[in-house]
């Protein structure tokens, strides 16, 4: 695993296609998965507050496997002197990318005034990502809503961009919903609030100067295309989590790169050295193998490869033969092409 101390070498890197950073979902685990199903996409961190990172472990909190890159750090925070703090850590222990989350509508977070919250105040946003940028070298990005309640006006979304834009962000994330901070909880707030991919589009339209992503509801390869021609990325978030083998289509569909993996038997084995070697530093089984849970979903054989994880990695002792044995319960299809049919 990485304990990068130094500034790496920025080897570039495309926002065409990424996976969203999810709270106890894309740890280090599943981003070692993805990677080994694409080489290409652009992979983000759990959100990490910048309290957990001044104040607690911050070589926890920051440890990653190099095998990961491209990555990119999300920070959860407001305080513009600690998110330049933090983000002169990403650059640190060698990230790509450092990201401000004003997204999370939790309630847990809006009494820090951290997530989705703060684009009632775009002048903050823009403090703190003035002062990311004077930090890091690193590109300083921020994923948002495009309203929160009492603040849902297109007029109000401009403001927003055209604040933090004019503070030096020129990459913005967007989830075509609003965030419903007084009623709805986090899983409500990413059904309810209805999608509005058009908002999203018009931006791009009248800021043809900064890269716009979108985000929200993403399934398919071909709701991907649609929606490349009208922004310039694409993150994929639960899609990509419950059915982490969508990821091998990705690079020969969005990249004209060859697929690394054309199995999911070959992914798994590839995984197995890393868990092999997190099991030598006392990670428990479970903690890793929930995040390969999807791996063979909608494959003959697959729900018994996940019973069998489920009811044995947790247990005291468990090791590599519960991936095998479970393993050995799906079919071997053989070998193909990794390409849009696997995401349609």
């Amino acid at each position: 695993m990485s304990q990068a101390t130094a500034p790496r070498l920025q080897t570039g890197f495309s926002r065409r296609f990424c996976v969203a950073p999810m709270m106890d979902w894309t740890t280090t685990h599943y981003r070692y998965l993805a990677r080994i199903l694409s080489r290409h996409t652009l992979l983000y961190t759990e959100m990490v507050t910048t309290g957990a990172l001044i104040h607690g472990d911050t070589e926890r909190f920051l440890r990653h496997d190099e095998a990961e890159y491209p990555l990119a750090l999300q920070l959860g925070g407001s305080d513009a002197r600690e998110l330049a703090h933090c983000a002169a850590l990403a650059e640190k222990f060698g990230f790509d990318e450092v990201n401000l989350n004003v997204g999370c509508p939790s309630d847990r977070v809006q009494n820090n005034m951290i997530g989705a919250c703060l684009m009632g105040y775009p002048q903050k946003v823009a403090e703190g990502v003035r002062a990311m940028q004077e930090a890091t070298s690193l590109p300083v990005t921020v994923k948002h809503r495009i309203g929160i309640d009492g603040r849902e006006s297109w007029d109000d979304l401009c403001e927003f961009i055209e604040t933090v834009s004019e503070a030096g962000c020129q990459t913005f994330i967007v989830h075509a919903r609003i965030a419903i901070l007084d009623g709805l909880s986090p899983k409500e707030n990413r059904e309810v609030p209805p999608l509005k991919y058009d908002w999203v589009y018009r931006l791009k339209e009248k800021y043809p100067q900064l890269e716009i992503l979108i985000n929200g509801g993403i399934k398919t390869f071909e709701e991907c295309h649609h929606h490349l021609a009208h922004t310039d990325g694409v993150m994929l978030g639960r899609e990509a989590y419950h059915n982490p083998w969508l990821l091998a289509g990705v690079d020969p569909t969005f990249f004209s790169a060859a697929a690394p993996i054309t199995s999911r038997h070959d992914a798994l084995r590839a995984m197995m050295p890393f868990l092999e070697e997190e099991l030598s530093r006392g990670v428990q089984l479970g903690h890793m193998t929930r995040h390969l849970l999807g791996l063979f979903h909608g494959q003959p054989g697959g729900r018994q490869f996940r019973r069998h994880i489920s009811e044995n990695a947790h247990k005291p002792g468990a090791g590599l033969d519960v991936v095998e044995k479970a393993m050995a319960l799906v079919p071997e299809a053989p070998a193909r092409f990794a390409g849009p049919e696997l995401a349609t």
